[in-house]
């Protein structure tokens, strides 16, 4: 019987989460809100300190509420683990070593400023130092879960967030360590036991390193020739969780083992898929998360301690955002980038309640204490995406977005997203054929160098709409995407046609799957790196062996047009837009 209890607990915890879901989504998504607002109120609504508490009187809540809260913390785990897997498959190694100034540098200060200053006022408050410091700490951590769906990973913003949540990522089991070696009766092994910890997670990481790098392409390929969604999907389950387990064993954070796991799969030509695959789950999962983050808010706690409350959280908001600010500044960052990630980054993060765990199993804070800076950390957790909104209301203060030249009347520009090598070749054959054109990039140092060398480029985020709106992207001829970041390629893609039925899209792919993603996503033209250098060659080779050009180059455009009608068969490309009809045209 109580087996059968627990049974139809479980399926209805399960009903009350897919439908939070089928209901949060659709509805905060229609009034443009972030449904992660929306999964904490739910998590508020049905958790043991919302409609939890009528159960007793009113049996029937018993469906709609979370009758196990504890029995979701592991499927929450799992979504912060998936988050940090689509994450790492958006990196890679090469981007990750030119990020390390950025992670070791900036992250590191950015943290041990905060914490340090944090935990000086509440020491100052009468708080025991050793508590002051796991407090500080623990205070000074972001949200990776929250922060960086919202900024992603290819804009400054999303940059800056990205190296500073690395680092904090990578220095939790470290604090963990070194609130165990302050408790009070502390033996000497903790330091000992941190040093352990850090060789034989050294030693594990590099084991998924070499092994991943020789392995991965070869299960994946295997997975990919039996043409099944189900083995793929199970082969990418195994990595993640594998790799997670592996890092845990040895003391570390599961979620650096999903980090390499995605950084691995990245540097595979399976990425593009693995990340489709797995979006459906890791969105579910951090919905979960989100839940459990909405049930540990007390709103009687909460309104009994209202002003103490609103004074810390307002206290470490303020603190983190202008600290941050101005690190970035000092490390070059531009005043908008700077105060909008400062803003961003203000709030307390997930494993700030892990660290709080710690210090007060670690008796270095009292559990009153720790039960109020939990309510603290859930209520920045809910205002994170109002403080992203702000942010960048505030950037566009600190420094107005600069005025786009007015084109010509009855002139339409094509606009060419990314300012870079490629960006820029595109720019020159359009000049050099009489065609209009503005560039767009989200580097600033790109678009600087852009400026010096005559091109019209302007400094925006591309993923943003209103930014494509007022460059004139809804009279724009043509859209052409050259930025070689796949995943965001396919995302904006996949934007542009929603916005822009008619419109025009040619994106640069990184290979012939990423070409077929690219079609599958709505662009009229993807044309692969890997293929044009072959043809490139080909041509090249043809010619000086005494072919006619003629020949050499209708065979070229004959194999570029087989080739393209079968990347487009490959990613079932059911339609052609119906090109936009207008008096300028991409071509002569």
């Amino acid at each position: 019987m109580a087996a059968e209890l627990t049974h139809s607990n479980t399926l209805s915890d399960a009903l009350v989460i897919l439908g939070a879901a089928g209901i949060v989504i659709p509805v905060f998504t229609r009034f443009r809100i972030t449904p992660v607002i929306g999964f904490i109120l739910i998590g508020l609504a049905v958790g043991p300190y919302g409609l939890g508490k009528l159960v007793y009187d009113y049996p029937w809540l018993a469906h709609v509420t979370i009758t196990d809260p504890e029995g979701l913390e592991p499927f929450a785990e799992f979504g912060i683990i998936l988050l940090l897997f689509t994450i790492g498959l958006e990196l890679s190694f090469k981007r990750l070593w030119q990020m390390r100034r950025l992670v070791f540098g900036l992250g590191a200060l950015e943290l041990v400023v905060i914490g340090s200053l944090l935990a000086m006022f509440l020491a100052m408050l009468g708080q025991y130092w050793t508590g002051a410091i796991g407090l500080g700490l623990a205070l000074a951590l972001s949200s990776t879960a929250i922060v960086l769906p919202i900024s992603g990973t290819s804009s400054p913003v999303g940059r800056a967030a990205l190296s500073m949540l690395l680092f904090e990522d990578i220095a939790i089991v470290p604090i963990i360590f070194m609130l165990g070696a302050m408790a009070p009766y502390a033996a000497s092994e903790g330091w000992e036991g941190l040093i352990g910890t850090l060789w034989s997670g050294a030693l594990v990481v590099l084991a998924l390193l070499v092994l991943g790098r020789y392995l991965l392409p070869y299960l994946f390929a295997q997975a990919a020739r039996t043409k099944s969604p189900e083995l793929f999907l199970a082969a990418s389950m195994l990595v993640v969780i594998g790799a997670s387990l592996a890092t845990a064993a040895t003391g570390l954070s599961p979620i650096v083992g999903a980090l390499i796991a995605g950084l691995l799969i990245a540097e595979t030509e399976y990425h593009t898929e693995v990340e489709t695959i797995m979006e459906p789950f890791k969105g579910l999962a951090l919905g979960i998360f989100l839940i459990t983050v909405g049930m540990s808010i007390d709103l009687a706690t909460v309104w009994d301690n209202l002003g103490k409350l609103l004074v810390a959280v307002l206290g470490v908001l303020t603190l983190k955002a202008l600290i941050t600010g101005v690190l970035l500044r000092v490390m070059g960052a531009r005043r908008s980038t700077a105060a909008e990630t400062g803003i961003l980054m203000a709030s307390p993060s997930e494993t700030t309640l892990i660290v709080l765990s710690a210090a007060s199993a670690a008796l270095l804070i009292q559990p009153g204490t720790a039960q109020f800076w939990q309510i603290v950390t859930a209520i920045g957790l809910t205002v994170t995406p109002l403080l992203a909104r702000l942010g960048r209301i505030i950037a566009r203060r600190v420094e107005p977005l600069p005025e786009v030249p007015e084109a010509a009347p009855g002139e339409a520009r094509v606009v060419i997203i990314g300012a870079g090598r490629v960006g820029r070749l595109v720019a020159q054959m359009l000049t050099r054929h009489g065609k209009s054109h503005v560039m767009v990039d989200s580097d600033s140092e790109v678009v600087e160098e852009a400026k010096r060398q005559g091109f019209l480029a302007i400094f925006a985020n591309a993923t943003r709409g209103d930014a494509l709106q007022r460059i004139g992207l809804a009279d724009a001829p043509a859209a052409i995407l050259t930025m070689d970041e796949p995943v965001l390629a396919a995302q904006l893609v996949r934007k542009l046609r929603a916005l822009h039925p008619s419109l025009l899209i040619i994106a640069r792919a990184r290979d012939v799957s990423h070409a077929a993603e690219l079609y599958r996503a709505g662009a009229t033209h993807a044309v692969p790196e890997t293929l044009e250098s072959s043809l490139q060659l080909s041509e090249a080779v043809l010619v000086d062996l005494g072919v006619p050009m003629g020949p050499v180059i209708a065979s070229i455009h004959e194999k570029r047009d087989e080739f393209r009608a079968r990347i487009q068969e490959e990613g079932a490309l059911d339609y052609r837009p119906k090109l936009r009809t207008t008096s300028v045209e991409i071509a002569e």
